[in-house]
């Protein structure tokens, strides 16, 4: 029984890798003391040849991670269509010289090959650490990644990134994530943005943001801004987002305004 015991606790690890990782170098280190404790020497013992670290997360519900094509037998076909999203989220992170030149979030579906690469895989990552850890990147994609993480940390980061005080680029991806994977509190944050901001590209990028929400109150957002908004753009953008939009009450209005 104890040699049994001991078999399972040593394959726990490796069945927490990613189910379909191959083609790759992989080794498996815990971050039950601290992701930053783990990730930092694993980062900075990089080399000109790129490694990966990854582990997963929890992940929102509202946003359907999926996988890209695949070709089995030269025959293109797409991998795994989720008809609900899935409950984890795989974050890597592609190291070079010691630094990170890549992010990505993807499904723990997804076939991931790594090329005959390094992989580090950590267990026991906390989310809040791993929200943490990537709004300290300075890559495009992180904001993506903090998205899918069910951990209000995730809010407070997308929030301050959403700030005034941040480049125009990042908080335009940070408005239209806050939308498109935070549900009902991404949509009270663009609800407060459309109603207080001054500058109109983040205000249409808001109405993005709205539509590509998954909360039922974002019809009744788009609706209310399309009918009462001060700037015509942003208006004409809801009606768009409205015209779009396959729920019965997007269909009333448009038929309301018709007449």
């Amino acid at each position: 029984m104890r040699a049994a015991w001991w078999l399972v606790a040593a394959a726990l690890p490796v069945a927490a890798q990613p189910k379909l990782l191959i083609n790759a170098q992989a080794d498996t280190h815990s971050a039950a003391a601290g992701l930053e404790r783990e990730f930092r020497p694993l980062l900075t013992a990089g080399t000109s040849t790129p490694a990966w670290i990854g582990y997963s997360v929890p992940s929102v519900r509202s946003f359907n991670l999926g996988c890209e094509y695949v070709s089995p037998g030269g025959h293109t076909a797409p991998g795994v269509v989720h008809l609900e999203p899935p409950q984890e989220a795989i974050i890597l992170f592609r190291v070079v010289g010691s630094a990170v030149d890549r992010v990505r979030a993807l499904s723990p579906d997804c076939e991931i090959d790594a090329g005959g690469a390094p992989v580090h895989w950590l267990t026991d990552v906390r989310p809040a650490e791993s929200v943490a850890l990537l709004a300290a990147i300075d890559l495009p994609e992180v904001i993506m990644a903090i998205a899918m993480h069910a951990d209000s940390s995730a809010d407070a980061a997308l929030e301050r990134l959403m700030g005034s005080t941040q480049p125009d680029a990042v908080r335009r991806r940070a408005v239209f994530w806050m939308g498109a994977a935070r549900g009902r509190r991404g949509l009270e944050a663009l609800k407060q943005l459309l109603a207080t901001e001054s500058n109109a590209v983040m205000r249409e990028r808001a109405i993005s943001g709205v539509a590509a929400s998954s909360d039922p109150g974002a019809v009744d957002l788009l609706i209310a801004t399309a009918r009462q908004d001060k700037d015509v753009r942003v208006r004409r953008q809801a009606m768009n987002a409205i015209g779009r939009s396959r729920d019965a009450r997007a269909r009333a209005f448009l038929e309301d305004v018709l007449k």
